[in-house]
């Protein structure tokens, strides 16, 4: 599923070069894609209510599978490149209800007891893809961009086949009770979340600028994302092999821990500091992923579910968009200490909120 999200920005960049002259001209799909996921997730999560969730969340991967494949073919007919900032936005606007959906079967296909470690599994595979896609990108690019894009797109739409018939598998009718999603208690996961992928974001996006700061090669920012990926796979192995839901104040360590990690790489004192720093913010994301997605599965209606999860998407995509955002803008210090910011806010609240409500409290 997250196949072609990871593979994105470097297929794109291909594609762009010899259309535009310019490869950064392929950020502008990704940024399509990632604003319109933003922006259709909470609504396309909630047309689905009245539907099988399995039947649903396949006709969204239809829909992405198809626009991706748009591409692929606009590019070999070398097709003006708006057309492909369009069709990335078409197939941005359903991803992210399609991971909330995608994260709500789970719930029909795991037991209870093995929610976590599935969980912990999914974030670990999650960080490969992460780690593969771009690489295995590169290689078929450089032959042929859009046959990279084609690969990309057969493997984004994998889950069509893979994930099983699931006739129970229907939202909950919407009661009286179930209230609005935006209340004290989710939102503060939701920034939680969102602080996490800042934090990520500022270091993937600006591993080069990092790179070139200390007197590398550009190529050499790879040391950085690479440390990142790496931890965060070792990350969720660990959560796996736990099994256990953390408690509100494990998760303040959690908090604090990788809010460490992101000062030191905004210090900018060394290599070696700056990649600690990597390592540490990468160790925690799985954990810190996978308790948001618990407690706002238990905090969520039953039929509200695919949109809290899609929102908790939603959240880290912003995060992300603001880290680039500020790359973009600002400066490479001003990116990575709002970024920290952001970490050192959330851990401070969580902390006062269970100060509030007590360790046990979600």
């Amino acid at each position: 599923m997250s196949a072609p999200q990871a593979a994105a920005p470097i297929v794109f960049a291909l594609v762009a070069l010899p259309l535009t002259g310019d490869a950064k001209s392929g950020a502008a799909i990704v940024m399509a894609m990632t604003v319109a996921q933003v922006l259709g997730a909470v609504p396309v999560a909630r047309l689905g209510r009245a539907y099988n969730a399995v039947r649903y969340l396949k006709f969204l991967i239809a829909i992405r599978t198809l626009a991706l494949a748009i591409i692929a073919v606009l590019a070999v007919c070398e097709a003006p490149f708006v057309w492909m900032v369009v069709a990335g936005a078409a197939a941005g606007l359903v991803n992210g209800a399609a991971s909330g959906y995608m994260r709500s079967v789970l719930n029909y296909i795991v037991e209870p007891a093995r929610l976590l470690k599935a969980l912990g599994i999914a974030a670990t595979l999650n960080e490969l893809a992460f780690v593969a896609a771009p690489v295995a990108a590169s290689l078929l690019g450089a032959l042929s961009p859009p046959l990279a894009i084609g690969v990309m797109t057969l493997l984004g739409g994998a889950p069509l086949l893979l994930i099983p018939r699931l006739p129970h598998a229907g939202a909950a009718a919407p009661v009286a009770a179930d209230g609005t999603l935006i209340r004290p208690s989710i939102l503060l996961w939701l920034f939680c979340a969102m602080a996490g992928g800042s934090a990520v974001g500022v270091i993937e996006v600006g591993a080069v600028a990092l790179a070139l700061d200390f007197e590398f090669k550009p190529a050499l920012g790879i040391i950085f994302t690479v440390a990142l990926c790496i931890a965060s796979v070792c990350g969720g192995v660990w959560v796996s092999v736990r099994n256990r839901l953390a408690r509100r104040g494990t998760v303040i360590l959690l908090l604090a821990a990788a809010t460490t990690g992101a000062m030191l790489v905004s210090l900018r004192h060394s290599v070696e500091l700056s990649a600690l720093g990597c390592v540490i913010v990468g160790l925690m994301i799985a954990p810190l992923g996978t308790y948001y997605s618990v407690v706002l599965d238990r905090l969520s209606p039953p039929s509200k579910r695919a949109e809290i999860f899609a929102l908790l998407r939603t959240a880290n995509s912003i995060g992300i968009i603001f880290s680039s955002a500020m790359l973009t803008w600002t400066s490479l210090p001003s990116a990575l200490i709002a970024g920290a910011a952001f970490l050192l806010i959330a851990t401070l609240a969580t902390t006062a909120v269970a100060f509030a409500l007590g360790d046990g409290a979600p």
